[in-house]
């Protein structure tokens, strides 16, 4: 079983929905958690469990999360067992604009969040949207050759879903996903879902370019996908953008990276 835990109960399951119909085996069962919290609230709750600094907690990822969801009333993995789980895999958002602690010291909790949860098959693997997840959508008409340039401050983040929409080409997310409708024509279905896979192309090529322009300098598919590693990219995020004058971050959005990297390659998405 592939574990998929996200932020969010609305916007992340959908367009995955989509992701496991397009690229995944159909002999492919992913289970879907979500968290419905923030990526600080988590750390949070984890630091309770001592897993940053006892080594003997690693492995039980899904123990832990049982527990967490369940102070809030929450069964989703009460019947998932640890072992049962071969990959796991958690999407969070970067949220700049989060105040309650300072900047200096909600980057450090996420440094430790990435180093702790740098593998799938062990504790599980972190992907970062940057600012949001609502980054998916904040292009212009695809493929968006100018997606490269794309940033915000973090004062812009406050309102960053609205900016998103305002600043997209697309009026919602339906260019990124297959129908729904069971009573849609097939042709229709059809047409649909080689329009989204097609964006969804896009997507990951604009984003894995980015990803490593940011880390590598260079406006290309990654030579390795090491050097568009989840930490490799936080790190270079604050060093060139966060943590300068202007206080800004790259638009980015883990969902395609996610796919460059399972897939091995952007060739195999065909």
């Amino acid at each position: 079983m592939i574990l998929f835990i996200f932020e969010g109960k609305k916007c992340e399951p959908r367009l995955f929905e989509t992701l496991k119909h397009l690229f995944f085996a159909k002999e492919t069962e992913p289970f879907v958690c979500t968290y419905n919290s923030n990526i600080y609230s988590l750390y949070s709750k984890l630091k309770g469990y001592d897993v940053f600094e006892n080594v003997t907690a690693s492995g039980n990822t899904v123990t832990i999360l049982n527990d967490i969801l369940q102070e809030n009333g929450d069964d989703t993995l009460a019947d998932i067992l640890e072992v049962n789980v071969s990959e796991i895999f958690l999407f969070f958002d970067y949220d700049f604009q989060e105040y309650r602690l300072t900047l200096e010291e909600n980057n450090r909790h996420i440094g430790e969040m990435l180093e702790y949860f740098n593998d799938e098959t062990e504790n599980g693997k972190l992907y970062i949207n940057y600012p949001m997840v609502e980054s998916v959508f904040y292009t212009k008409q695809l493929p968006d050759k100018d997606y490269q340039s794309y940033y915000v401050t973090r004062e812009e983040c406050h309102n960053f879903k609205a900016l998103a929409r305002d600043f997209s080409f697309y009026e919602s997310f339906e260019h990124l996903l297959i129908s729904g409708n069971k009573n849609e024509k097939e042709e229709k279905k059809l047409l649909k879902r080689q329009t989204a896979k097609e964006n969804w192309l896009h997507l990951t090529d604009m984003n894995i370019r980015k990803a490593n322009f940011i880390c590598m300098d260079v406006a290309a598919i990654p030579i390795s996908k090491e050097n568009v590693a989840q930490s490799t990219i936080y790190e270079k995020q604050l060093t060139k953008y966060v943590n300068t004058q202007d206080c800004r971050v790259a638009v980015l959005n883990s969902f395609p990276i996610f796919l460059y990297d399972y897939f091995r390659d952007i060739a195999n998405l065909y």
